[in-house]
């Protein structure tokens, strides 16, 4: 098994131990004070350990090579799992909004506020750090449902700050209604993050481009190909999850060898794999200058970049 899908399957199983181990935590700190906030983030942990769940399926699918039906290979999944992720992070934070008012209205006050906050001091200290590794861990990696996980463990943090805050304000002023009110902030906070991860799910599903990658492999392919008296054009890149397929056409002159030419691409495209951060992968399509225009005289092929 390659080094970083040992570390990233580690990671995965390490985040869904720890989520079993918050839900304890949080449903004993529930039944303890009966708190509005506690319980929005009790029920969070419950999304979240059902959405580590898909994430651990998702990351061995991911990693699956490419067969008849899948030529492309499975990393796709990635983009499912953080849009299934982020819309069970809204689903949980529309349930802390019910639970938010329904305890505002019929004036329901926490009880055993201490124990209640060591255990929720407790649950943030540990979501913390797990939130921190699987955030580094999935950009060192490349992987989007690390980065995902991560930033669902650390809105966990969020939720559990918030009840923390809450219940603290109630012994300090006395007044019940911070409760419920802290629980609806949480809310709208873990409802922008999971919004968050459905946008960059389906901008992967629907190939939206990315703008700094795009300008990273204009600048490459310029470099390379002015030191080679080339031109390229029709550049195209998708993300696939664990990595982006590109293409481009490059345009020769009439009288070079095809070996030549297919050494030259080669070149080109080692050369600017090499110098983009994204792991890439490049596919060029080989062109004369001289019979370009009479071939895509339907105008189907952008402009050359000139040299």
């Amino acid at each position: 098994m390659p080094a970083k899908t040992s570390d990233a399957t580690r990671a995965m199983r390490l985040s869904l131990a720890v989520g079993f181990l918050m839900l304890v935590l949080k449903a004993g700190a529930y039944a303890l004070t009966g708190s509005a906030a506690i319980l929005g983030d009790a029920a969070e942990s419950v999304v979240h350990v059902a959405a580590v769940m898909f994430a651990t399926f998702s990351l061995g699918l991911q990693h699956k090579p490419a067969d008849h039906d899948h030529p492309y290979g499975h990393s796709k999944i990635a983009f499912f799992s953080a849009g299934i992720e982020g819309a069970l992070i809204v689903i949980a934070a529309l349930f802390i909004i019910y639970e938010s008012v329904r305890r505002w209205l019929l004036h329901l006050p926490p009880a055993h506020l201490d124990e209640g906050l060591a255990l929720t001091a407790l649950t943030i200290v540990i979501n913390a750090a797990l939130g921190a590794y699987l955030l580094r861990t999935g950009r060192r990696d490349g992987s989007l449902i690390l980065e995902s996980n991560g930033k669902h463990v650390l809105t966990d943090v969020w939720t559990s700050l918030g009840a923390l805050l809450g219940l603290g304000l109630v012994v300090l002023t006395g007044w019940h209604g911070w409760d419920p009110l802290c629980g609806l902030i949480m809310a709208a906070n873990i409802i922008w993050t999971g919004c968050g991860l459905m946008r960059q799910s389906v901008g992967g599903l629907m190939d939206t481009a990315d703008p700094a990658l795009n300008a990273a492999l204009e600048a490459a392919l310029q470099r390379e190909c002015d030191r080679r008296g080339v031109q390229f054009h029709a550049l195209r890149h998708r993300n696939a999850g664990e990595k982006h397929f590109v293409e481009v056409h490059l345009l020769f002159r009439d009288d070079i060898m095809l070996r030549d030419a297919h050494r030259t691409a080669t070149e080109i495209e080692h050369a600017v794999q090499s110098s983009v951060t994204s792991p890439v992968l490049i596919t060029t399509h080989l062109e004369c200058q001289g019979d370009h225009d009479e071939l895509h005289s339907d105008g189907e092929a952008s402009e050359p970049k000139r040299t």
